[in-house]
């Protein structure tokens, strides 16, 4: 007797359907993959700028700070007694001076959208495309004293190279 046997074959492999929707999904989280990296990619150089900014704002602060308060201030240091004596009415430099001359603090008000430079006024290596700006005003009543002259404000203004600002303000006491 024979019997008749049916023999069923599985097939394996994914049809047509299923590659094509495969192919859909994958491209589909390529692209959102894709999109992520270039949008972090093109944020990268902000941390180093913003770090750069700061310690550039720290360099010009620091050296404007050491000066005297201005240039009625005694050798050595103590208060000047009068506007006048503070440079309030002509802050900036004083004729003829320049970066590597200014000995008080009113002498950098005025610095806009300069290079980088050290005290020497020699370019500062590595901060290319970076601009400097300073202002400096009198603004003792600002933190609480009675005279304007008793104190001044100092504002640096730090542009990166992609164009972001970065404002640095400081105060420089009469003593």
């Amino acid at each position: 007797m024979a019997r008749n046997r049916c023999i069923v074959r599985l097939q394996r492999g994914a049809t047509l359907v299923e590659l094509i929707m495969t192919i859909v999904i994958i491209s589909v989280a390529i692209a959102g993959v894709v999109g992520a990296f270039s949008l972090i990619a093109g944020r990268s150089a902000d941390p180093l700028n913003q770090s750069r900014a700061v310690a550039l704002s720290q360099l010009y602060m620091d050296e404007i700070l050491a000066q005297k308060f201005a240039d009625g201030s005694p050798t050595g240091g103590g208060q000047v007694g009068s506007s006048t004596e503070a440079d309030c009415g002509s802050i900036g430099p004083e004729g003829g001076e320049s970066r590597d001359t200014f000995d008080d603090v009113d002498d950098y008000d005025g610095l806009s959208g300069a290079s980088p430079e050290n005290s020497e006024a020699s370019p500062l290596a590595g901060y290319t495309g970076f601009l400097v700006s300073v202002s400096v005003v009198c603004a003792g009543t600002e933190v609480g004293f009675v005279n304007d002259y008793q104190a001044k404000r100092v504002d640096i203004t730090i542009a990166d190279p992609s164009n972001n600002t970065y404002l640095f303000t400081a105060y420089r006491g009469n003593f």
